[in-house]
């Protein structure tokens, strides 16, 4: 969540109201417009306040039209209804809203046999809010069991745990690592590689390693990186040296693709070496925003020190996260959505939407100007830049110009060691149809010919030009 500052002095303002906001008044405006940076002195009629807040949010854009998010933007109204009748129960409150419980468990043991757990009724998982927050559980998970292993020399001030990962994680793993003082070790990209190489991450484990981070969906490019092959290459380090080091996969977008569409990929429970595996629920899960999930095999993985027991409003209740209160209806919705389309029509939801990014890909690099970078055949996202020939413009200009036709597409530049490329990226979710493709693609050729004949590129900041911040 973003920090915001206090207003300042210059920024005080009021809110103007239209006389026909409420009873006809013309002097309206002048009497009641409230503060926007301070608590009112007096209250107003609902349809005046909601008419105030619906008119500024108005300014913010179409998350239809929004192509850089992965989180869900387009829920069925059956779900709405249901997470309106569950928006007030307290996710917590297991004793008070057992029903409500019982869904979550439900949905843990349908992910547990959906990522092939040895014995799904062993895993143990939990809901969270998203999958910021089931990283940072696996992480403290990892974390915690390799204190355990080297109980006999650790505390101490000149052993440091490590976390291994691509440069390409998201940035909630370099949040875990500052906040639980981890040192971060991070694979850099090479070439047309643009993820975690498994040799690499191997080479640069040891004995305080806690655990590498795979991903299943990269949010630069929406590969996939090799799991398997990284299992591998732990098992071949642990034969040389003994080291065993565990594997989190983060499936924040993957997990909820991959068993649907890519079965005979393994990248799960089914890979020993994996212990955990998180998914965002409102992402490819298709939740309206918050809730992701993070699953253990098994309880070994999950160390019971780090479960809490509280005799919460009457009930003994085991819970293993970052927040507390939190509201159901999200927990609900998933329930809702894994009944409702069941293992066939999450195949052809994601299909569909696989389908529209490939094709997409294929049309914006039948214009000439671009060179994909991925195609949407793994992750339904792909990204592209100019073609080396293009001098007149950057992916910046065509972002910029994009967002005067709605479209919200990021624009921004790899880490290293590729910060010499820059690129847009397209996710395509369930509710971006083929209908809204076609139009996507007659806008941007529409731009071309305008930007072709620019003297240069225009942007001159790219740092505050950039569109990608998750």
């Amino acid at each position: 969540m973003a920090l915001h500052k206090g207003p300042e002095k210059h920024e005080q303002r009021t809110v103007s109201i239209n006389p026909f906001y409420g009873e006809a008044n013309p002097v309206v405006g002048m009497t009641e417009a409230p503060p926007t940076h301070r608590l009112p002195d007096a209250p107003l009629p609902p349809n005046t306040a909601y008419q105030v807040v619906h008119d500024e949010l108005m300014l913010d854009g179409n998350s239809r039209l929004n192509l850089a998010t992965f989180v869900t933007t387009w829920m069925e109204p059956q779900a709405g209804i249901l997470m309106a009748e569950c928006r007030d129960k307290n996710m917590i409150d297991k004793d008070e809203y057992p029903r409500t419980a019982e869904l979550e468990k439900r949905c843990v043991a349908m992910l547990a046999d959906l990522w092939n757990a040895p014995d799904p009724s062993a895993a143990v998982g939990c809901s969270t809010t998203g999958s910021s927050e089931a990283c940072m559980l696996a992480g403290m998970a990892l974390k915690r069991r390799w204190a355990q292993r080297n109980a006999d020399r650790y505390p101490a001030h000149d052993v440091r745990p490590n976390l291994v990962m691509g440069i390409n994680v998201q940035v909630c793993w370099e949040k875990f690592c500052n906040f639980w003082e981890v040192e971060a070790r991070l694979v850099p990209m090479e070439g047309d590689r643009y993820h975690l190489d498994p040799q690499a991450a191997a080479e640069l484990c040891d004995e305080n390693t806690i655990g590498v981070v795979g991903i299943l969906g990269s949010t630069f490019d929406g590969s996939y990186e090799p799991i398997a092959d990284l299992c591998a290459a732990l098992d071949a380090l642990q034969e040389r040296t003994g080291l065993d080091i565990p594997v989190h996969v983060d499936g924040a977008s993957g997990a909820m693709v991959a068993p649907f569409l890519d079965e005979d990929l393994v990248w799960d429970f089914r890979l020993p070496r994996v212990t955990s595996i998180n998914t965002s629920g409102h992402k490819y899960g298709l939740v309206y925003p918050g809730v992701g999930w993070a699953l253990w095999r098994d309880r070994e993985a999950l160390p019971e020190e780090l479960v809490f027991r509280v005799n919460y409003l009457g009930g003994d209740m085991p819970t293993f996260a970052l927040n507390f209160s939190r509201p159901g209806a999200q927990v609900v919705a998933q329930y809702y959505t894994f009944l409702r389309l069941g293992r066939e029509g999450y195949r052809a939801v994601q299909q569909t939407t696989r389908d529209v990014a490939t094709g997409l890909a294929e049309r914006i690099e039948a214009l000439g100007d671009f060179r994909l970078l991925t195609r949407g055949d793994e992750l339904p996202v792909f990204a592209f830049t100019t073609a080396p020939e293009v001098t007149s413009y950057d992916v910046f200009d065509v972002s910029r110009r994009l967002r005067e036709s709605g479209w919200l597409v990021p624009a921004y530049t790899f880490p290293a060691n590729r910060e010499d490329l820059s690129v847009l990226r397209v996710v395509c979710r369930n509710g971006f149809s083929q209908d809204l493709a076609d139009m996507f693609v007659e806008d941007l050729g529409r731009l071309l010919p305008e930007l072709r004949r620019q003297p240069h590129p225009l942007t001159r900041d790219k740092e505050a030009a950039t569109g990608f911040h998750h």
